[in-house]
C-alpha cells in the first residue's frame, strides 16, 4: 500500500502539500541533506524513497538498530565510486538515526559536508538530543505529524479497493472509533489491525463495530518490542502511572521496558520531563532527582541503572503533582501569538547610551532591592495586557504558600 508519488502520499500538507516547503525543494532539484523527525507510521521511510525516485537517484537505505560503521562506510564508497563517474548521487536513508553512537554519526559527516550523498535521517526521538551538533547543523529538520481521521480513513478506502485479498471481500466498517483509537495515527499500525481484524473472520463478508475490532486486537496484543508499535503505547502507560501517583503501575510498565531492552536514557528523559510537566513547583527536588537519575542512568549503564530507574520512577509517582507551570508557559505562548511582539515598557527597557536615558529608557524603574521586602510595585507586561494573570499556583503544600505570599505582595492583583 505503500504510494509511489507525491500525490498518493498521504498526509503532511504542511511539507509536501502543492506550495509546501519540502515539495518546493524536491521541484528544484536541490535538495538539503535532511532529518525527518516525527512519531512511528507517519511515512518516514515512504517519504524518503518518493523523494529518490522522483529525483531519480539511488536509494541506500540502512536501520541504525543492524547497521554500523562498517555498512556505512560501504554505501560511502559505492557513492564515492558514482561521483567519480559523474553519475547522479544516490540518498542514503538511515532509519531510526537516534540509535546511532557517536562515532556512527561521524562517520556520516565527511560525506555530507562533501555532498558525496543526502542524507535523510528518519527519527522518532527530539534530534537535538539525539543528533550529534555537527551532522544536525548540516541537516534541513523537518517535523512530520500524526496522521488525523481523515488520513486514516483515506488509507483504509485505499487498502479495501486495490489490496488483492481485500478486494475479493465485502467488508464494511460499522464503527471506526476503536480502529483509530487503536492506531494512535500510526498508518502502519492502522493497516496492520485492519489485517489481523480481516483474518480473524472466514467470511467474505465483514462487518467491523467498535465492539468486535476490540474483542479481537485485545486477544492478539503481541508483547512489548521497543522497535515495535507498542512502544509509545508502554510509555503512555509508565507516564500516566506516575503523574496518577501510582507507584505499582509505573515499576510494572518500567519493568515491561527494562525486559523488552528499551534504552534507560530514553526512559530516563520521559522521567525528566515529566517531573517539571506533572510536578513542577509542588515538589522542585523532583527534577533535580530526574536529572540525576538521567546523568547515574548515562555513566553506569544497564544492569544497575535499573535499581535507579525504579526510585526514581517511585519518588515521582508518589511525589505531590502540579501542571501550574505547564498552564502558565502554555497560556502565555498563546498570549504571545494572540497579541505579537508587544513593547517592552520604556521603565523595563535597558539604557546603556545617553541618548536612550534621554528619551525614557529605564525611568520609573524601581530597584526592588532598595525596598523593604525586596519588594515594590511595579508593571512587569506591556500596557495591553498589564494586570493579566498567567500563573496559577497548583492546590499543594509548597504552592499554597507562594500563593500567600503572592496575595501579601500583590494584593488583589495576584488575588487568587
Amino acid at each position: 500500500m505503500r504510494p509511489k508519488n507525491l500525490d498518493d502520499y498521504v498526509g503532511q500538507k504542511h511539507l509536501v502539500g502543492h506550495g509546501a516547503v519540502l515539495r518546493k525543494a524536491i521541484a528544484s532539484g536541490a535538495l538539503p541533506s535532511m532529518i525527518f523527525w516525527g512519531p512511528p507510521g507517519v511515512g518516514k521511510t515512504t517519504l524518503a524513497y518518493i523523494i529518490s525516485q522522483t529525483l531519480d537517484r539511488p536509494f541506500f537505505a540502512l536501520s541504525a538498530i543492524n547497521s554500523g560503521v562498517k555498512d556505512v562506510r560501504e554505501v560511502i564508497e559505492k557513492a564515492s565510486l558514482l561521483k567519480a563517474e559523474g553519475l547522479v548521487l544516490p540518498v542514503l536513508f538511515i532509519d531510526e538515526i537516534h540509535r546511532f553512537s557517536k562515532s556512527q554519526q561521524d562517520s556520516l559527516l565527511g560525506a555530507v559536508e562533501r555532498g558525496i550523498v543526502t542524507l535523510i535521517g528518519a527519527t522518532t526521538e527530539n534530534p537535538s538530543f539525539e543528533v550529534i551538533s555537527a551532522l544536525l547543523s548540516r541537516c534541513q529538520v523537518y517535523i512530520l505529524q500524526p496522521l488525523d481521521e481523515y488520513d486514516l480513513m483515506s488509507l483504509l478506502d485505499k487498502a479495501m479497493r486495490e489490496d488483492v485479498v481485500l478486494e475479493k471481500k465485502v467488508i464494511i466498517v460499522k464503527e471506526n472509533e476503536a480502529l483509530l483509537r487503536l492506531s494512535g495515527g500510526d498508518a502502519r499500525k492502522l493497516l496492520n489491525i485492519f489485517e489481523l481484524l480481516v483474518n480473524a473472520f472466514d467470511s467474505k463478508k465483514i462487518t467491523l463495530t467498535n465492539k468486535n475490532i476490540l474483542e479481537h486486537v485485545q486477544q492478539n496484543m503481541a508483547l512489548y518490542d521497543k522497535t515495535g508499535e507498542q512502544h509509545y503505547d508502554i510509555i503512555s502507560a509508565f507516564i500516566k502511572s506516575m503523574r496518577g501517583s501510582d507507584p505499582n503501575g509505573a515499576v510494572y510498565w518500567l519493568a515491561r521496558m527494562i525486559v523488552g531492552g528499551e534504552d534507560p536514557l530514553f526512559i530516563a528523559r520521559r522521567m525528566l520531563i515529566l517531573a517539571s510537566e506533572d510536578i513542577g513547583n509542588a515538589n522542585p527536588n523532583a527534577l533535580l532527582l530526574a536529572q540525576s537519575c538521567f546523568e547515574a542512568v548515562n555513566k553506569i549503564g544497564m544492569p544497575e541503572s535499573q535499581l535507579i530507574l525504579s526510585q526514581t520512577a517511585i519518588y515521582l509517582a508518589t511525589s505531590a503533582k502540579s501542571n501550574s507551570a505547564t498552564t502558565a508557559i502554555g497560556a502565555a505562548i498563546a498570549m504571545v501569538k494572540q497579541t505579537g511582539d508587544l513593547p517592552v515598557p520604556l521603565h523595563l527597557r535597558n539604557a546603556p547610551t545617553k541618548l536612550m536615558k534621554n528619551i525614557g529608557y529605564g525611568k520609573d524603574y524601581k530597584y526592588a532591592h532598595s525596598y523593604e521586602g525586596n519588594f515594590t510595585e511595579l508593571d512587569f507586561l506591556p500596557d495591553a495586557i498589564k494586570g493579566t494573570k498567567l500563573y496559577n499556583p497548583g492546590n499543594n503544600a509548597r504552592e499554597n504558600e507562594s500563593k500567600e505570599k503572592l496575595k501579601k505582595l500583590w494584593g488583589e492583583r495576584y488575588k487568587y
